[in-house]
């Protein structure tokens, strides 16, 4: 039956309004990305880019969330470096097999919008596009009410990159001997915050607000910190040829990434104490009692990237890595796959 009064879109809880100001947030966001490489406008049905300086171009895409970290996010009220986190999180995936990255897509879905939240997402998403030489060129923002708690939203995006056919990084070139050099993290990144949450709210029962002298700051200043980008050491090691492989280590942690580009019969063997685990992962070992096995497959335990060297070019990856001011732990070496064990060995 027909109703007196009239009920718009508005009425059922989308508010084409305030889409239309959380998309000019985003256009001045992406607008900071773009090359002549795109040839569409933010708002266009499809996002436009034009290939370009490539002989045997090999597309190279990846997609990926931010996981529940997006919930410190609704908790602080702190929504910029989700964005970022989410860039750089799709980056390293394909910067490990060779890409430079083009551009990106992100996906933001929201109950009720708001268009200072989603501008502040557009901002970490721009920053970290503009930082990673990778165009911001559309997206999707949808306001899905029922869906979603007041409050919250989620935060998905997706990545392309290139690469030359013959310059494709597979780690099918990784030999026994071959030494491992780690990356270090910023802190957990975007894997493991469930666990990390559960032990630092609900048991130990501490606030975003908590201030813990071993982490030198509060614990949203700790699980907020941004995931980094490895693309500048990958590429400059790749240039110059020095580099056999690159794994990065997310969920799953070395136990579980690692393994994904050995070849058959090789395994690696990681020497503990070589690098320094950082404070928030022995707090919450504390807090947790967790099992070694668990705290493996569960943190990065401060190494966000393994590459793989080879012996006879280590002292050369070592010092591009130092012109770069990057800073590396060797924790490791290659080493063939021994009977009856797994593919990572701790010693």
């Amino acid at each position: 039956m027909p109703t007196q009064k009239p009920i718009r879109y508005k009425d059922a809880g989308v508010n084409i309004d305030e889409a239309d100001r959380a998309v000019s947030y985003i256009k001045v966001a992406a607008k900071k990305t773009f090359t002549r490489a795109v040839l569409a406008d933010i708002g266009s049905f499809g996002a436009m880019y034009k290939l370009s300086g490539y002989k045997r171009p090999v597309l190279i895409s990846s997609a990926d969330g931010v996981g529940t970290k997006i919930k410190v996010a609704f908790q602080t009220g702190r929504h910029d470096t989700v964005g970022q986190d989410l860039v750089n999180h799709c980056v390293n995936d394909i910067a490990v097999q060779g890409a430079m990255p083009l551009f990106f897509l992100d996906y933001f879905a929201v109950g009720k919008l708001n268009a200072e939240v989603a501008g502040q997402i557009a901002t970490g998403l721009g920053k970290a596009c503009e930082e990673n030489g990778c165009a911001l060129i559309g997206g999707e923002t949808a306001e899905m009410p029922g869906l979603y708690q007041p409050g919250e939203y989620d935060l998905a995006g997706f990545i392309v990159g290139c690469v030359e056919q013959s310059k494709l990084l597979t780690g099918a070139t990784i030999q026994p001997g071959d030494v491992l050099l780690g990356l270090p993290s910023t802190g957990l990144h975007t894997n493991g915050y469930s666990l990390a949450r559960k032990l630092l709210f609900d048991v130990a029962g501490y606030t975003p607000k908590t201030f813990l002298p071993e982490l030198d700051g509060t614990i949203a200043d700790e699980l907020l910190k941004v995931h980094r980008s490895y693309l500048k050491p990958i590429q400059k090691l790749m240039k110059v040829g020095l580099l056999a492989g690159a794994a990065h280590i997310t969920g799953g942690g070395i136990t579980d990434n690692t393994p994904r580009i050995l070849p058959k019969g090789l395994a690696v063997e990681i020497k503990l104490g070589s690098w320094p685990i950082l404070p928030v992962f022995e707090l919450m070992r504390r807090i947790g009692n967790i099992p070694d096995d668990d705290y493996r497959r569960t943190f990065n335990l401060g190494i966000g990237m393994i590459l793989v060297i080879p012996q006879k070019k280590l002292l050369k990856a070592e010092r591009a890595l130092k012109s770069l001011k990057q800073p590396f732990h060797q924790i490791g070496k290659v080493i063939k796959q021994p009977r009856g064990k797994g593919r990572v060995i701790y010693k």
